[in-house]
C-alpha cells in the first residue's frame, strides 16, 4: 500500500475531495515527520512508499507554511509558542492550525484522522505505527482520537 491508497480511502472515508485530503494526510504525516524521533520513523515511512514525499511537501514547518505566516496575531503566537516550545510543539501546532484553515470540521478532521491511522496499520503494521503515535502523544488528542 502506497501513500495514495492511503489517500484514496481516506477520500471516501471522510467525504472528501482529493486535494484536501491529500494536504490532510501530507500534513498529518509532516507533524511526525517533525515529532516521531529516532529511526521509527524512517521505518514508518519506509513501509508507506510516497508517505516522506507528502510529508515534505505539506512540511509544517516550512518557511511561509505556518497558516497565517502572512502576519498578525496568530503567526506572532505561533512562533513564539514554537520557539518556546521547540520544534516539536511548533510542528503540532502550525500542523493542527493548517487543519483547521483548510475548512474541516471536527467531524471531518477526526474521520480522516481514524481513516489514515487504520490506514497506516494495514501499511506499516499495527505495531510499528503505535509506535510512532506514541512519540507524539497529543496529535490523537488534537484529532479528537
Amino acid at each position: 500500500m502506497n501513500v495514495q491508497d492511503i489517500v484514496n480511502t481516506v477520500s471516501q472515508s471522510a467525504g472528501l475531495d482529493q486535494p484536501t485530503t491529500e494536504k490532510v494526510v501530507g500534513t498529518i504525516f509532516s507533524v511526525l515527520e517533525h515529532e516521531a524521533e529516532g529511526t521509527s520513523i524512517s521505518s514508518f515511512f519506509d513501509q508507506i512508499p510516497g508517505a516522506g514525499a507528502l510529508a515534505q511537501k505539506y512540511d509544517v514547518m516550512a518557511a511561509g507554511a505556518a497558516p497565517g505566516s502572512g502576519g498578525g496575531l496568530l503567526s506572532s503566537l505561533q512562533g513564539a509558542l514554537g520557539g518556546v516550545l521547540g520544534e516539536k510543539a511548533g510542528a503540532l501546532i502550525n500542523g493542527v492550525a493548517a487543519l483547521k484553515e483548510s475548512g474541516l470540521d471536527m467531524a471531518q478532521i477526526r474521520q480522516a484522522g481514524e481513516t489514515l491511522i487504520k490506514q497506516a496499520e494495514v501499511a506499516a503494521g499495527p505495531d510499528l505505527t503505535n509506535q510512532v503515535l506514541g512519540q507524539v502523544p497529543s496529535l490523537r488528542s488534537h484529532l479528537g482520537l
